[in-house]
């Protein structure tokens, strides 16, 4: 199984290359670890959970996702998988919202969010993450 757990190829490229202003929301899908594990193998003592170690990325990368204007829009809790793979289940299901495309990428750059980001690194087991236009809420499914 691809873990999906950071950009691979030239998705990052592809994603800059998208010439709209204005906001973006990003969909996140995240399926957690029993246990963490990371890279530099500090978790063989410490023993952190995967959604441990999401708290450490959530609250030491919040300052900068606040500083570049991002904003959780939406978030909810999976229930069950109606229309999709049975064996996909979601731990955290969430929007995140930016002012501009520009502001994700100064967050992702910046140092703070950098070293936060092993903790992502060490509790997702697999993720996706969505960029999606703002639409307007209607009275349609379209």
């Amino acid at each position: 199984m691809t873990r999906h757990t950071g950009f691979e190829g030239d998705a990052f490229t592809r994603f800059r290359a998208i010439d709209r202003a204005g906001p973006i929301q990003m969909l996140n899908l995240v399926k957690l670890r029993d246990r963490a594990v990371y890279a530099d193998g500090r978790n063989a003592t410490e023993g952190f959970t995967g959604a441990e170690a999401y708290r450490a990325y959530s609250h030491e990368s919040a300052p900068v996702f606040a500083a570049v204007g991002g904003r959780i829009v939406w978030s909810g809790r999976m229930e069950f998988m109606l229309i999709g793979p049975s064996e996909e289940h979601w731990d955290l299901c969430f929007i995140a919202e930016y002012p501009e495309a520009e502001a994700f990428v100064t967050m992702i750059k910046d140092l703070a969010y950098r070293a936060a980001i092993a903790h992502r690194q060490a509790a997702v087991d697999t993720s996706r993450l969505i960029r999606m236009e703002p639409g307007k809420a209607s009275g349609g499914f379209g």
